[in-house]
């Protein structure tokens, strides 16, 4: 096997020393104190700088520099798919069939290395600079990818080119392997998996949602090219598969806009198209006007999304708001009104997608939100030139879209005089305000907390059991308008809406609206979890979507999370948040005084021991579920699991694949189990050239080929359950035999203390309790625990067994009831379990996906009956918790 020798790197710091260093005495300045970082060193020490931030919006940024990469190939005409992958560990693969990343050696600062290595570990090194290798580019300062490595524990590379395979791996920037050439293959392409380092990221989940958006704009801005999306942590309810998605539009943006506008009512069948390239700028600009009262806009510039705008925009919109004026006065449909339409008149009901494309473009910061290139002139005149026209071709569709400006600027009027009635006299004061607002004593925004609540009689107790001082509670009366079907003048009209605008005192409609003067840093919205709950959580998140939005990209809006589940004995009762506390509950009170034996030699598990090892029996569970979707055999997939986990930081390894040991002994396993689960056929061990491993596969009943090799044991999922196994295997042995252990008249006595304690504090006594053995508070519940230490002891052939059979146990003598309504709550309860700040859930609120977002509120909130029926029997099969 030939390799490519590579010169020594040391690994990339976290922080040089001298940032490290204490400062000197005295507050000396002197060239002691100029640091000067190298290479990677400044990305991992500064990473906001290069990727935006360290939170959501970057770690993101990391798959979006990966796939640009891939996406700049496409454009040169040398890629035709990328395929993007979630893993269950929250790493990203990436994979293209361009022409592969260089492995040919090149020399920097008179050390040779492989042209893979200089792009990954080198700021400013890449093919971008080079205009004869992309004309076109998104990226194009040569520190996307190799930022991507400095901020990734694990960083590996596939190359496939010259007729050969190529790996290398990285660690946080720096090479942990030389560059090795492997097996012969036909492929061409480049694969990158990384997985971020959690040292440098605040969050470490990414969202199928975000990435989803950017994938589907990338596939609608490159006619034919085929993106597809797959996320590993989450199964299809209908095909049992991971849920994946195909992103592919021959139609390019024109596509863009039917997706966008799916649903609604539109004035012309068609959207109108524009193409050009003029001055080495070329530009694509599809729109298409609906009924509707909101205007959405995409731009890209390099096939970024310039989510700031940029001259590109301003240049559409001056041409836009002029040109249909001029339409307007040709066709003489200005007659009864008093001046031209205003850009917000003309732009009602507008989708629009513009794209851009030219050498060198001029960005704000890496992250490239805003293009500042000088080509405002450019499309401007391209748009009076191209839309002229149409609408002078076309003057039916003309009139159509005129007249409704001219309908939106009656209305802007109508809006006007309705938005006075929402006004308050001053950012903190009270005057005007709601009747029905029970408002907060604080007066700083940031601290203060308005609650939305459903109904007069839930706003009643959330008044009684908040805190004053900074939470503020408005009820809404009944179901509020909804907006998606609504003119601003009608919507304006509206009492339940005015009382929440009045009281959020931002404003509202673009003159107005004004998110520093918001008067609290948190809206949550509190509804019953049933279907009237939800109906009105949909209806206030269409308002918040289609009217302030900007509340929503902040942050500001929350909703309230009840607990999931109420257990209930006698007089006691506690709320659990979701299904994972439900289970450690559970299991917390199955496990006490019971004792597991486990294994030939009857080791023995109780108290505090056995509850943490049925909290990792059941995650240990999870992950064998996950990976028993590749082999469909929970005893092959057992065997698999015994044979190959490796205690320590590697849970797999691949030198297992590299040689036929194993699979040889993998191989007799199939084997005797053969005639058992009527495998059709289990094959030899398999060399794999291309990847210089060995695999073994076998035929299932089914027909279909199940394969164990390196890429089965190296899936993510098969790692995480690889290692929780290292961790447990010793307590995995069977026979299982469960018992309770008998307790002395102490701890007995001890226990019904406590327990009427409990009882009593629920009840709001606060006298001590005492009770002694024998006493009737004693009594009843140490008859309940003598129950169970009289019981035969309980045999169990595996594991899963065991632990369904202790989840039964710890729902014994308790009611247990999912929660769905905040009337079942007191105010104190109300208070304890959805508002206190130190023990409540919230779930905030995000726009991750806005071609998504305008899809489903139209479809579930607008005019369209169909295509709603449509949605409700496609998802049908996934409701959960019906409420009938």
């Amino acid at each position: 096997m030939a390799s490519t020798s590579v010169p020594s790197v040391q690994p990339v710091p976290d922080v040089p020393s001298n940032v490290a260093d204490a400062p000197k005495q005295g507050g000396g300045y002197s060239a002691e104190n100029i640091t000067v970082l190298e290479g990677l060193a400044a990305v991992r020490l500064r990473p906001a700088m290069y990727i935006g931030s360290t939170g959501e919006q970057g770690l993101h940024h990391l798959v979006y520099e990966v796939v640009d990469n891939s996406v700049d190939e496409a454009l040169g005409g040398h890629a035709t798919r990328i395929d993007v992958t979630i893993h269950v560990d929250n790493s990203i693969t990436v994979v293209d069939d361009g022409r592969g990343i260089p492995v040919d050696d090149k020399v920097i600062n008179g050390e040779r290395m492989p042209a893979v290595q200089v792009v990954l570990t080198m700021l400013h090194a890449g093919g971008k600079f080079d205009a004869s290798n992309y004309k076109v580019s998104g990226g194009l300062h040569g520190v996307g990818v190799s930022c991507v490595n400095a901020l990734s524990e694990e960083f590996d590379v596939e190359i496939w080119r010259d007729d050969h395979a190529w790996e290398q791996d990285y660690s946080k920037g720096a090479p942990i392997s030389t560059l090795r050439k492997m097996g012969p293959t036909k492929r061409k392409g480049t694969k990158v998996h990384f997985l971020p380092d959690k040292t440098i990221f605040t969050v470490t989940e990414f969202s199928y949602d975000t990435l989803a958006q950017r994938l589907r704009e990338l596939a609608f801005l490159n006619k034919g090219l085929e993106i597809t999306l797959t996320d590993e942590r989450t199964t299809d309810a209908k095909t049992g598969e991971a849920k994946s998605q195909l992103f592919k539009y021959a139609g390019g943006i024109a596509e863009f806009i039917k997706h966008i506008n799916k649903g609604k009512q539109v004035l012309h069948e068609k959207p109108i198209y524009m193409e050009a390239e003029r001055d080495n700028v070329a530009m694509e600009i599809a729109l298409q006007y609906n009924d509707a009262y909101s205007e959405t806009v995409f731009t890209f510039a390099n096939n970024i999304n310039t989510v700031d705008g940029g001259t590109h925009l301003s240049g559409f919109k001056t041409a836009l708001t002029r040109t249909i004026n001029a339409a307007g006065q040709s066709l003489g449909l200005f007659k009864d009104v008093k001046e031209n339409l205003s850009g917000d008149d003309v732009r009602e009901g507008l989708v629009v997608v513009i794209s851009v494309k030219l050498s060198q473009p001029q960005f704000e910061g890496q992250t490239k939100g805003k293009l500042n290139s000088d080509i405002g002139g450019i499309v401007q005149a391209f748009v009076n030139e191209r839309l002229g026209a149409f609408l002078e071709q076309n003057p039916q569709v003309a009139k159509k879209i005129i007249n409704k400006a001219i309908d939106a600027a009656r209305a802007r009027e109508a809006a006007r005089k309705a938005r006075d009635l929402t006004r308050r006299k001053g950012a903190l004061d009270g005057g005007g305000l709601p009747g029905k607002l029970a408002d907060c004593s604080e007066r700083q925004p940031d601290r203060c907390e308005l609650y939305l609540v459903e109904g007069e009689s839930a706003g009643g107790t959330a008044k009684q059991g908040r805190d004053r001082r900074f939470q503020a509670i408005l009820p809404l009366k009944g179901k509020i308008l909804n907006v998606e079907k609504a003119r601003y003048d009608k919507m304006l009209g509206h009492e339940e809406i005015r009382a929440m605008i009045t009281a959020l005192g931002c404003g509202i409609g673009k003159d107005d609206f004004d998110a520093s003067k918001l008067r609290y840093g948190k809206l949550i919205l509190m509804t019953d979890a049933d279907v009237d709950g939800s109906h009105i959580r949909t209806l206030l998140l269409t308002f918040f979507f289609r009217h302030m939005t900007e509340l929503i990209k902040r942050g500001h809006v929350y909703i309230a999370q009840p607990p999931l589940f109420r257990i209930k004995k006698g007089k006691f009762e506690q709320y659990i948040k979701d299904e994972r506390e439900y289970v450690n509950v559970m299991v917390k009170r199955a496990s006490d005084g019971m004792v597991l034996t486990y294994g030939e030699g009857a080791a023995k598990i109780e108290g505090a021991e056995l509850t943490g090892f049925m909290q990792q029996l059941n995650e240990y569970l999870g992950f064998l579920d996950k990976v028993q979707k590749r082999l469909r055999n929970e005893r092959v997939l057992l065997d698999f699991v015994a044979l190959f986990a490796h205690e320590g930081a590697a849970p797999a390894l691949k030198a297992d694949f590299q040689t036929r040991e194993k699979l040889d002994a993998m191989r007799e396993r199939l084997l005797a189990v053969e005639k058992e689960f009527q495998f059709r056929a289990v094959g030899e061990p398999f060399f794999d050239e291309e990847h210089q491993t060995w695999s073994v596969s076998f035929t299932d009943s089914q027909g279909a080929e199940r394969k164990i090799d390196w890429a089965l044991a190296n899936a993510a999922e098969s790692r995480l359950l690889l290692s929780k196994y290292s961790q447990i295997k010793d307590k995995l042995q069977a026979p299982f035999l469960i018992s309770y252990a008998a307790k002395t008249a102490a701890a007995v006595a001890q226990e019904a203390q406590d327990e009427a304690e409990e009882v009593a504090s629920e009840e709001g006594v606060n006298e001590t309790i005492a009770a002694a053995p024998g006493t009737v508070a004693e009594a009843k519940p140490a008859a309940k625990r003598s129950s169970r230490v009289n019981q035969d002891p309980v045999e169990k052939t595996n594991v899963r067994e065991v632990f369904e059979y202790v989840i039964e146990q710890g729902r014994k003598e308790y009611q247990v009831q999912r929660y769905k309504g905040l009337g079942e709550m007191t105010a104190p309860q109300l208070w304890e379990t959805t508002m206190d700040p130190e023990r409540r859930t919230l779930m905030q609120v995000k726009l991750e996906d806005i071609a998504a977002c305008e899809e489903i509120f139209t479809t579930l909130m607008g005019e369209d009956v169909e295509s709603r029926r449509k949605f409700i029997e496609e998802n049908a099969l996934d409701v959960k918790n019906l409420d009938i």
